[in-house]
């Protein structure tokens, strides 16, 4: 018999997943840091420092402890983490290293062939240049090895040593050794990782194995699509087959969605019904949490499970935006009640507010606004802004 998941009980489940149910205020340690990445599973890295930089502002949320040198010294000290590619660029704890091997060897053809496509022929030329000069003299920036005559640009103008430095990171021969205002200091993987996780790369079936059963821990229940999804390591059909092949240790269970509409199958380990009761509740209080935050990534998982309709708007023409360049939603409890338009004005030392929307039914009662009032109070000073400041016309 096919069990029926409650949608409060699957918010319930997938929240504490992902590490918004435990006290926000527990003194988090650097050991505490590097577990909450391990049980997550990544944290996306993105330049917009709107309010904060992703990575931050995703462990900020979370735990109102968590401090920023901690997460360099994982990364640039210890080499406990490294940064790659899941759907986009990520910190993952290292240990998850020696599966990564697997993208790095399908990515270097595809890599190759896509960009010759975008560059054209030759662009291959500052390749091995580029590899000798990292090898013979260490870390070093896109900046420093640039054409004085190239004019910068996105992605779409790199220079060839810029090519060729993102291409040896995405294929696993350079790591990224730190940042510098973010600007990504390159190295061999040698020289920047611990010498554990240059083990020999897995046999393909446990690398299958490990992505989709990791990814399906971290998920709680989850279509074969959302399990290939997680990490973005295998192909939905190498996860479907997954599933087919483990069935004997999954069930499947029903979820019901936050609005009409049939329940989703969809599937958990065995042991999951018995496990119900161990998930907390999450916190009360009112959390903004970054666009980029992973309990949103999945933006369909996240419209069943919360009835929340979200996208980033920051390529979308301004006249067409329906909220703003970089909106936050807003977690209360197990509930996304709204998203909120604000910066960090660094100069003047403010969290300015210029507009907040609340989802449907849901009130702006004086409780919840306090509840408000007291987290971006919070964001501030995380931030390194002295106070919050409403602008006229902030409440939609």
């Amino acid at each position: 018999m096919t069990n029926l998941l409650s949608n409060r009980d699957a918010r319930r489940v997938f929240l504490a997943k992902q590490g918004l149910s435990n006290p926000p205020n527990r003194a988090l340690t650097k050991a505490g840091l590097l577990q909450l990445i391990h049980d997550i599973g990544f944290v996306q890295v993105d330049s917009i420092s709107t309010v904060e930089r992703a990575h931050h502002q995703i462990l900020f949320s979370r735990n109102q402890t968590y401090r920023r040198e901690h997460l360099t010294e994982l990364l640039e000290k210890d080499g406990a983490l490294f940064e790659n590619w899941t759907h986009d660029a990520s910190i993952l704890p290292s240990a998850f290293f020696v599966y990564w091997k697997h993208r790095f060897r399908r990515e270097e053809l595809a890599i190759v062939e896509r960009w010759r496509k975008w560059r054209g022929e030759g662009f291959e030329a500052a390749f091995d240049e580029t590899y000798e000069r990292v090898l013979k003299n260490g870390a070093i920036t896109a900046r420093e090895i640039k054409d004085e005559n190239h004019t910068s640009g996105g992605w779409w103008n790199w220079h060839p040593n810029k090519t060729a430095l993102e291409y040896f990171w995405r294929t696993g021969k350079f790591a990224i050794a730190g940042r510098t205002n973010f600007q990504k200091v390159y190295d061999l993987v040698e020289r920047v990782l611990p010498e554990n996780v240059h083990a020999p790369e897995v046999g393909h079936d446990e690398f299958v194995d490990w992505a989709c059963r990791s990814a399906l821990q971290r998920l709680g229940f989850a279509t074969s699509g959302e399990i290939g999804a997680f990490w973005d390591l295998v192909t939905p059909q190498e996860a479907k087959a997954w599933v087919e092949a483990h069935r004997a240790e999954l069930t499947e269970i029903l979820i019901e969605p936050a609005v009409d509409g049939k329940p989703r199958p969809s599937f958990a380990f065995v042991d999951f019904p018995s496990t119900l009761d161990s998930f907390p509740e999450a916190p009360a209080r009112m959390r903004v949490l970054s666009p980029f935050d992973p309990t949103i990534r999945d933006r369909n998982r996240t419209e069943r499970l919360f009835g929340f309709f979200y996208r980033i708007e920051v390529f979308v023409p301004e006249p067409k935006r329906e909220y703003g360049y970089y909106v936050f939603p807003l977690l209360e409890g197990d509930r996304l009640v709204g998203r909120i338009d604000m910066k960090a004005d660094r100069k003047a030392g403010t969290l300015d507010v210029k507009r907040l929307w609340l989802e449907p039914g849901v009130r702006a009662s004086a409780g919840r606004l306090e509840k408000l009032e007291a987290e971006l109070d919070r964001v501030a000073r995380f931030a390194g802004v002295e106070k919050v400041v409403f602008l006229e016309g902030w409440r939609a």
